[in-house]
Parts: structure tokens; sequence; C-alpha cells
């Protein structure tokens, strides 16, 4: 099942059909999830920055957020983001797809794993899934959308 994780701009999915609110509890804290369907398919959607844009990024509670999803059965998310970018060309309105990023936080637990499960490192040499990035550059070639 997708998951897809709103950003700015992206609060809700008109597109969905059969559209239920579901409350999640985990460890990390409660979350409100929108279930529904996209062309049959089942998606489960929850805008970053909570109901109402109401939660700035320093204190987004992502653990919750994603432990919920999985929880929930999504095994890959789609995720929005509306930033800025260093580069000139990357014009406002340009659709990047993202396979690294720097980490700058600082203010909030960076692990789901405190010590409890043991040492565990996370594997980071591709910190996005190579088969949604490919998926998402072919398709945008075949609609002739620029990435």
């Amino acid at each position: 099942m997708f998951g897809i994780i709103g950003g700015t701009g992206v609060y809700d999915v008109d597109l969905l059909e059969r559209v239920q609110l579901i409350e999640m509890s985990t460890p990390y804290g409660d979350v409100q999830i929108t279930a529904g369907e996209y062309q049959s398919k089942p998606v489960a959607f929850l805008p970053r920055h909570g109901k109402g844009h109401s939660t700035p990024p320093h204190l987004i509670n992502y653990r919750a957020n994603i432990w919920a999803l999985r929880e929930f059965g999504v095994t890959a998310i789609l995720s929005t983001a509306a930033v800025g970018s260093i580069k000139r060309e990357y014009a406002p309105g340009t659709l990047v797809v993202v396979d690294d990023f720097i980490d700058f936080t600082k203010s909030r637990p960076l692990t789901f794993h405190e010590g409890q499960d043991g040492v565990v490192h996370v594997d980071m040499t591709e910190p996005y899934c190579p088969r949604l990035r490919r998926a998402l550059t072919e398709t945008a070639a075949s609609q002739q959308i620029s990435l």
C-alpha cells in the first residue's frame, strides 16, 4: 500500500474515494491517517504539518507518523516538500526527485533505535527507494514532465 505524506501546500487528498479517518496509536504518540482509494488501490495520507498546517517543522513527530503508516500496512511512501534550492537553475515550481540529503536536524530524536534494541546501524547508502525513484522518473518522462 502507498502512503503519501503531504507537505506545505498538500493538506488533503481530494482525489481519494471511500475516505475514512483512522486514529493510530504509536509508542511515539497518536496519528490521524486519512485512508481511501485511488483508482481502486488503497492509499494512506497524512499531512506532515498536522491538521490545519499547525505543526512547525522542528516539532513534527516523524517517528509517530512513520510508525503509524507502517502499522497501517504502508510499504512505500511518497512525500511532498515545498522548499527552495541553492541552485539557480531550479526555479520555483521545479519538480525534483531526491536521491540524497544532508540532515541538519539537531533538536529532535534522530532514530527509532535508542539502545533498547542493542546497537543498530542504519544503511544510508540509498536513503530513498530506488524502485520508486525509477518509477517516478520513467512516468515523468512518458508524460513529458520535466524533473
